[in-house]
């Protein structure tokens, strides 16, 4: 009786101890996917590129959510406007982790990829205003956006590296059109 009390113990063991390897081989893969890669808050232009490469994805794909958040500054904000039900302009501000929490479930259902097409930039010492003109596509087969707007964002250089402060953005409308200067030139 010893014997088999002994035996079940080590095959319970031995399968926690499989399963534990399971776990921490899928925790690795999963952080290597899902990696924060830091080299891409270096410059201003590659901190821009990446809100817009970790902000896009197609259909059911997921996207990278600790990199996105690795953008931004402690206290930063992501307050997109529009107008409501009474046709009243409305600024919602958001925490990264709000704006994943509001609209993850919405972009993978989706698909949402965002590209910039022209950007304005101001900068001062530590600080830059960017301007920066988009289009959003639900895959990127789509010829035509099914949404233009301007993204005005805020960096701050701290830390050896460029943070998002803010990004407060406007969806373009019949009524307020995206202005020539912050198209892309035509050739």
């Amino acid at each position: 009786m010893k014997k088999l009390a002994c035996l079940l113990v080590l095959s319970c063991f031995a399968i926690s101890i499989q399963a534990q390897k399971k776990s921490k081989t899928k925790a690795k893969t999963e952080t290597k996917e899902f990696a924060i890669d830091s080299s891409k808050v270096l410059t201003l232009d590659k901190t821009i590129k990446t809100l817009y490469q970790v902000i896009s994805a197609e259909k059911e794909e997921e996207r990278n959510w600790k990199q996105f958040k690795f953008l931004f500054y402690p206290g930063a904000k992501l307050i997109p406007t529009g107008m409501n039900q009474d046709y009243v302009y409305k600024a919602k501000y958001l925490t990264p982790q709000e704006y994943i929490n509001n609209s993850k479930k919405w972009l993978k259902m989706n698909g949402f990829i965002e590209k910039e097409i022209s950007r304005k930039v101001n900068a001062f010492g530590n600080i830059a205003h960017v301007f920066s003109t988009y289009e959003s596509y639900h895959s990127k087969d789509d010829e035509k956006p099914f949404m233009r707007g301007i993204n005005s964002i805020q960096l701050v250089y701290d830390e050896d590296r460029w943070w998002i402060v803010n990004i407060f953005w406007a969806q373009e409308t019949e009524e307020y059109m995206i202005p020539k200067k912050y198209l892309p030139r035509k050739k």
